[in-house]
C-alpha cells in the first residue's frame, strides 16, 4: 500500500504557479491580436515586443537586489502581482484608435466599380479573398458610400442616374459628400495587380435605385470615398488607421498601452524571479524539487489558455471583432486569488548579503559560471525562434501544400500543439527534472538541452506536412520543462547565501533580455531572408555544433581546470561536489 505525504508547507507556492500562470495564460497569448485589434499596425506590435523583453531584463536583477537587501521578498512579491494584473485589465477601456477604408469609386464606359489598393507595401491576403468570393454562392453584399465630389459630378449623377433632384443646386449637400448604396455580388469581387475591385450591380441614392452609369465619352467620374459594407472579412481587408506609424506617438491610446504593457510586463518578471528564489528557500537543501512545484504553472497555463480562448470565440459571436472582455476579468479574478494563497507562504528569508554587488560578482570568477550564462543566452536564442516563428512556419507549409484550405484546420493544429508542448512535454519534465539532474547533473542536463534544441530544430527543417508536427511537440519536456528546471535549480545553488532572488532575476534577464530579444531578431531576418525551413537547419546545425563545444568544454575543464573550476564556482567545495552526485545539495557561501 503506498504511503502519500502531502507537504503542507508548500501547498501555497504550488498553488501560485497554478494560479498566476493560469492569470496570466488569458491575457498574454491574446495581446499582439488584440494590440493589432486597437488599430496598430504589426510595425508598431513589433516594435512594443522588442521593448518588453528589454524591460524584464532591467527590472529582474534590479529588484531582486532590492528583495534580498532589505529582506522584502514576499511583499514585493505581492505587490508586483498587483502590477500585473491591474494594468492588464487597465487595457480593456482603451479605445481603437480611428480606422478608415478609402476606396476609389470609378464609373466609365457604363460600368462601375470601386478599388481598394493597399498602401505601404502591404499586400491584399489572397486567401481571404477566395474565402469571400467562394463561400457565399451568388449572394450579395450592401456597401454604403461617402463620396468627395466636385461640382461638375453632380451634372452627371443628374443626367445619367436619372437622379432630378439634384439638377438643382439647391438641393445639392452643402458637404458635397455623395451618398450612395452599392450592392456588390461576391463572385463580382477581383483582385488585380495587387488591387481589390468591387464590381457594382445596381445602386441606391436615397432609396432611389440608380443605374450607375456613365458614357465613354465624359470625363472619368472617380471620387474618393469612405466605404462600409456589411461584411466582417471585407471590411478587415480594406480597413486601416487613419494614423500612420510615424505619427502613432502622438496618440494617448499609444502611451496609455505602452505603459500598461510594461507595468505588467514588469510585474511578471518580478513575480517569476522573486517567486522562483522564495520556492527554493522554502525547499532548502532539495532544489531538486523544484520542478515538482514548477509543474502546477504549466498546469494552470494549458489549461485556461485553451479554455480563455473557447470562451473568446463564443462571446464573439455575431460581433464585428473578437470580444476580450472575459479574459480580463479572468486574470483578475485569478491572480487576486493567487494573492490570497501567496500570502499563506511560510517563508523567512534568514540569510543576509552585506555586499550583494560583491557577493555575485565573485561567482564570475568562475569559468563554469560563465559558461552556464553563456549558455542561457544561446538557449534564449532558440526559445525565441519556437515563441515567434514555429506557427509561422506551420502556416507557410499548410499554404504551400493545400492553399488556402488550410485556414479551416490550422488553429485547430495550432491549439493542439499548444496542449501537447505544455501536458506531453513540460509536465512530465518537470516531474522528472529532479530525478534527472540528480542522475546525471546540471552540466550534462545543459547539455542534454543543446542536443534536444538540435534535433527539434532539423525535424522542424524536414517538415513538408505541418501535422507531423505534433510527435516533434513532445520535445518541449527537453527543450523548456528540463531547461528552466536546470537554470532556476542551478542559480539556485551557485546564488552566495542572501542573493537569492538578485540571481534568479539575473539569470532570467539573461535568458529572455538577451537571448530571447536577439534570437526574436536574428531568427526574424533570417525568415524573410532564407526562409522558415532553412533557418530552422540554420539554428540546428548551430546547437548541435554547440552541443559538441559544451560537451568538449566541460570535458576538458574536469580534466584540466583546477579544483574551484571543477567544481564549478568558487564555493565550499562539499556544496559543488553534489551538483554532480545523487546527494541533496546544501548552497554553500562564498566564503570558505
Amino acid at each position: 500500500m503506498v504511503n502519500l505525504e502531502i507537504n503542507k508547507k508548500l501547498l501555497p507556492m504550488k498553488a501560485h504557479y497554478f494560479l498566476f500562470n493560469a492569470g496570466t495564460a488569458p491575457v498574454v497569448p491574446f495581446m499582439p491580436t488584440l494590440v493589432r485589434q486597437l488599430g496598430f499596425s504589426t510595425v508598431v506590435v513589433g516594435t512594443i515586443y522588442t521593448v518588453l523583453p528589454v524591460v524584464g531584463m532591467l527590472v529582474k536583477p534590479l529588484f531582486g537586489i532590492i528583495a534580498d537587501r532589505f529582506q522584502r521578498q514576499k511583499l514585493l512579491f505581492l505587490i508586483f502581482q498587483i502590477l500585473t494584473a491591474i494594468p492588464f485589465f487597465l487595457i480593456m477601456f482603451i479605445p481603437a484608435i480611428p480606422q478608415e477604408s478609402t476606396v476609389t469609386f470609378h464609373c466609365h464606359e457604363g460600368a462601375s466599380n470601386f478599388r481598394f489598393c493597399p498602401e505601404n507595401g502591404t499586400s491584399i491576403d489572397g486567401c481571404l479573398v477566395e474565402s469571400i468570393t467562394s463561400n457565399e454562392n451568388n449572394a450579395s453584399m450592401n456597401c454604403a458610400l461617402e463620396c468627395n465630389t466636385e461640382p461638375w459630378m453632380w451634372d452627371t449623377i443628374c443626367n445619367y442616374w436619372n437622379v432630378t433632384r439634384y439638377c438643382d443646386e439647391k438641393n445639392i449637400p452643402a458637404d458635397q459628400l455623395l451618398r450612395l448604396t452599392g450592392v456588390v455580388p461576391y463572385n463580382h469581387i477581383n483582385e488585380v495587380e495587387n488591387c481589390l475591385y468591387f464590381i457594382l450591380h445596381e445602386g441606391q441614392i436615397d432609396g432611389q435605385r440608380v443605374p450607375l452609369y456613365c458614357p465613354s465619352n465624359t470625363t472619368d467620374f472617380k471620387p474618393l470615398c469612405q466605404v462600409h459594407c456589411n461584411n466582417e472579412q471585407v471590411m478587415e481587408t480594406i480597413s486601416h488607421s487613419k494614423i500612420p506609424d510615424s505619427k502613432v506617438t502622438g496618440l494617448y491610446q499609444f502611451w496609455l498601452l505602452f505603459l500598461f504593457l510594461i507595468i505588467s510586463w514588469a510585474g511578471m518578471a518580478v513575480v517569476v524571479s522573486v517567486g522562483d528564489a522564495i520556492c527554493f528557500e522554502m525547499l532548502g537543501d532539495r532544489p531538486h524539487l523544484y520542478g515538482n512545484q514548477r509543474l502546477w504553472g504549466s498546469i494552470g497555463w494549458g489549461t485556461v489558455s485553451l479554455f480563455a480562448g473557447f470562451l473568446v470565440d463564443t462571446l464573439s459571436e455575431g460581433k464585428m471583432t473578437k470580444d476580450y472582455t472575459i479574459v480580463f476579468y479572468m486574470t483578475v479574478v485569478l491572480i487576486g486569488l493567487d494573492m490570497l494563497c501567496s500570502s499563506k507562504l511560510q517563508h523567512t528569508q534568514s540569510r543576509l548579503s552585506t555586499n550583494i554587488l560583491k557577493d555575485v560578482g565573485q561567482i564570475f570568477a568562475s569559468f563554469r559560471i560563465v559558461v552556464f550564462f553563456f549558455w542561457c543566452v544561446l538557449i534564449g536564442f532558440g526559445t525565441a525562434l519556437i515563441w515567434n516563428f514555429l506557427f509561422w512556419h506551420l502556416e507557410d507549409l499548410a499554404s504551400e501544400m493545400e492553399g488556402c484550405g488550410h485556414s479551416t484546420w490550422i488553429k485547430t493544429l495550432e491549439g493542439i500543439i499548444m496542449s501537447i508542448q505544455t501536458f506531453g512535454g513540460e509536465l512530465p519534465f518537470f516531474f522528472l527534472s529532479g530525478w534527472i539532474l540528480k542522475k546525471i547533473g546540471h552540466i550534462h542536463a545543459m547539455s542534454l538541452v543543446l542536443l534536444g534544441f538540435g534535433v527539434r530544430f532539423l525535424l522542424y527543417s524536414f517538415l513538408t506536412d505541418p501535422w507531423w508536427v505534433i510527435p516533434i511537440e513532445f520535445m518541449n519536456g527537453i527543450t523548456f520543462g528540463l531547461f528552466y528546471a536546470t537554470m532556476a535549480s542551478y542559480a539556485s545553488i551557485v546564488a552566495p547565501p542572501g542573493t537569492e532572488a538578485t540571481m534568479q532575476g539575473l539569470v532570467g534577464a539573461v535568458f529572455e533580455g538577451v537571448g530571447v530579444s536577439l534570437g526574436s531578431l536574428l531568427a526574424g531576418n533570417l525568415f524573410n531572408r532564407i526562409g522558415g525551413s532553412a533557418t530552422f537547419r540554420a539554428f540546428g546545425i548551430a546547437a548541435l555544433v554547440l552541443f559538441v563545444v559544451h560537451v568538449s568544454v566541460q570535458a576538458l575543464t574536469d580534466r584540466f581546470g583546477s579544483k574551484e573550476t571543477r567544481d564549478g564556482y568558487a564555493a565550499p567545495k562539499e556544496a559543488t561536489e553534489n551538483l554532480e552526485d545523487d546527494q541533496p545539495i546544501v548552497r554553500g557561501s562564498l566564503q570558505s
